[in-house]
C-alpha cells in the first residue's frame, strides 16, 4: 500500500512498538548496524583525509590548481553549508516519505558526490562536489539516527546509538593512515594518490549500499503514515527470524498504543512541538551540541599547526598523531555506551561533557606551564576525548530520542545543522586566528573556551537531561499522534 493509497485518518491500536522494544539482540540488528551506522566511516575518512592532503592538493603536479587555503578554507566551509543544508532538507522528507527511501537517496548522493570529486579537473568542480558530498552526509545523520532509534530495542538503544556515531573515528583512522599513503609519492604519483582517496570513499559507499538493501522501513513511521499492514509483516518477518535463530519462542509484548493515522506534520506544528512543548529539551539540544562542537574544534581544528609549531614535528608525520587521538575517540563511546543504558542518561550525559571540560582545562594549563611534548600533549588529548566523543554522540542520541516520533528526523537535522554549523563556521573562525599567532597564551585561550562551553553543557545536562534508558521511545515523548485514550 502506497502512501497515497494509504487510508489515513482512521485510529488504531497496535502493540508493534512494544514488540520491537521486547526483542533480543539478533543477527537481524547486526544488519541493521552494519546497513545503516557504517556510514558515519566514511564521514570520518572524508574529513580527514581532506585535511590531511591539503598540502599535497595544492602542489603543482597534484594535477588541480588549487591553494591549501582553499581546500582549508573555502573546500572545508561548502562541505560543512553542505552538511547543514542536507540535514535540514532531507530531515524534512524523512519524517514525511520514510526513512528507508531517503536513507537510500542520501547514500547515493555521497557516492556519486565522492566519485566525481576524485575526477576533479578545476577548483570550482572540486568545490561543487565537496558541497553536494556534504550534503549527502547531513540527510545520512537525519535519516539513520531516525531508523536506527525506532528499529534498535530499547534495552540497547543508547549503546548502539552511542557506538556507532562514535564509529565516526574509525574513519578517521582509516582516514589518516590512509592519508599517509597518499602522499608518499615512492607509491603513487602525486596526481593519482588523492583521487584514489576519494573513489575508495565511492566504493566503500557502493559495498554499504548493497547491504543497505535489506533494511526495512521503520515500522513505528508505517504506522502513523496508515501503513499499518507493511509494518505487521516487517515486524511479523523479524520476530519469525529472531525465534529461529534463539530456537524458542519470544516474550509476549508489555502495552499497546491508540494512533490517529496522518500523512503528514506542518513546520508550525513541528516547531510548536519542539520549541513550545518541549521548550527545556530543546535548551538541552542546544547545549549538548554546541558545547561538544566548540570543544573539538579548540582541539582538532588546527591540531596539527599546534604539533608543527609548538613541538617540531614534520608535517607528513602529523597524521600519526591524529590517528592516535581518532582512536581515543572511539575508545569513549566503545567502553562507556553501556553505562548510558544502566547508570543513565543524565549521570553519564553530565558526566562525560564535565568530565572532559575540566580534562581539557587541565591541558590547557599544562601547555600554557610548557610542560608538554608532543606525546604528552597527544596523551592529555586522547584523555579529553575518550569522554568528549562518548558525551559527543550521546547529544545525537538525545535529540533523537526526545522529541515525538512525527518530528524525529527534523528535529535530528535542525540540532545537527545548529552544532555544525556552529562547529564547522564560527568555530574555525575564532580557533584558526587563536591557534595560528604562535602564541602560547592564544592557544590556551582557545582550549579553555571549549573547556567553558562543554563544562556549562554538563551542567544543563545534569539540570535538564531525560532519564530514557531502557524505555520505549512512545514513553519518552508521546506520539502526536498517539489519542488522548491511547497507552503509550
Amino acid at each position: 500500500m502506497s502512501t497515497a493509497q494509504a487510508a489515513t485518518g482512521r485510529t488504531i491500536t497496535t502493540d508493534i512498538p512494544a514488540r520491537l522494544d521486547r526483542l533480543p539482540w539478533s543477527r537481524w540488528h547486526w544488519t541493521v548496524v552494519i546497513g545503516l551506522g557504517t556510514v558515519w566511516i566514511l564521514d570520518g575518512l572524508e574529513v580527514t583525509v581532506v585535511g590531511n592532503i591539503a598540502g599535497r592538493l595544492s602542489e603543482p603536479d597534484s594535477g588541480l590548481a588549487i591553494s591549501s587555503a582553499q581546500i582549508t578554507g573555502t573546500a572545508a566551509a561548502l562541505y560543512v553549508a553542505g552538511a547543514c543544508s542536507g540535514a535540514l532538507f532531507w530531515g524534512r522528507l524523512t519524517d514525511r516519505f520514510g526513512r528507508k527511501k531517503l536513507f537510500m537517496i542520501t547514500l547515493v548522493v555521497y557516492l556519486a558526490a565522492t566519485a566525481l570529486t576524485a575526477v576533479s579537473f578545476a577548483p570550482w568542480w572540486f568545490f561543487l562536489f565537496r558541497f553536494l558530498t556534504g550534503f549527502g552526509i547531513g540527510g545520512e545523520y537525519a535519516a539513520i539516527n531516525s531508523a536506527i532509534d525506532e528499529l534498535i530495542p530499547a534495552e540497547y538503544r543508547g549503546r548502539v546509538d552511542l557506538i556507532i556515531n562514535g564509529s565516526f573515528w574509525l574513519g578517521a583512522v582509516g582516514g589518516s593512515l590512509l592519508s599517509i599513503l597518499a602522499l608518499n609519492t615512492d607509491l603513487l604519483p602525486a596526481d593519482i594518490g588523492w583521487r584514489l582517496t576519494f573513489a575508495l570513499g565511492a566504493v566503500l559507499a557502493l559495498v554499504i549500499l548493497l547491504v543497505r538493501r535489506h533494511v526495512p522501513e521503520s515500522p513505528r513511521w508505517l504506522l502513523i503514515h496508515g501503513r499499518e499492514q507493511e509494518a505487521e509483516e516487517i515486524v511479523s518477518d523479524i520476530e519469525r527470524k529472531i525465534e529461529a535463530e534463539n530456537d524458542e519462542p519470544l516474550t509476549a509484548p508489555q502495552g499497546r498504543l491508540e494512533i490517529h493515522q496522518r500523512t503528514s506534520i506542518t513546520f508550525r506544528e513541528i516547531a510548536r512541538t519542539v520549541f513550545g512543548q518541549y521548550r527545556k529539551r530543546a535548551v538541552l539540544g542546544f547545549s549538548l551540541f554546541i558545547g561538544q562542537a566548540f570543544l573539538y574544534n579548540a582541539i582538532t581544528f588546527g591540531f596539527g599547526a599546534i604539533l608543527t609549531r609548538f613541538f617540531d614535528v614534520p608535517t607528513d608525520h602529523t597524521g600519526y598523531y591524529f590517528a592516535v587521538i581518532a582512536i581515543g575517540n572511539f575508545c569513549g563511546p566503545l567502553l562507556l555506551g553501556k553505562l548510558f543504558d544502566t547508570v543513565g542518561r543524565r549521570i553519564m550525559i553530565s558526566t562525560t561533557y564535565l568530565l572532559s571540560g575540566l580534562l581539557l582545562f587541565g591541558t590547557a594549563w599544562l601547555f600554557g606551564r610548557g610542560t608538554l611534548d608532543a606525546t604528552t600533549l597527544t596523551a592529555c588529548w586522547c584523555a579529553v576525548l575518550f569522554f568528549a566523543s562518548a558525551g559527543a554522540s550521546s547529544a545525537y542520541l538525545t535529540v533523537s530520542e526526545i522529541f515525538p516520533m512525527e518530528t524525529r528526523a527534523m528535529a535530528i537535522a535542525f540540532f545537527y545543522a545548529l552544532g555544525t554549523a556552529a562547529g564547522g563556521i564560527s568555530g574555525p573562525l575564532l580557533f584558526a586566528d587563536l591557534t595560528s599567532t604562535g602564541n602560547v597564551s592564544d592557544t590556551v585561550l582557545a582550549f579553555q573556551i571549549g573547556a567553558a562551553l562543554m563544562c556549562a553543557a554538563g551542567l544543563v545536562a545534569a539540570f535538564l537531561a531525560v532519564n530514557a534508558e531502557r524505555r520505549s521511545l512512545e514513553d519518552i515523548a508521546r506520539p502526536l499522534t498517539a489519542t488522548a485514550a491511547g497507552k503509550a
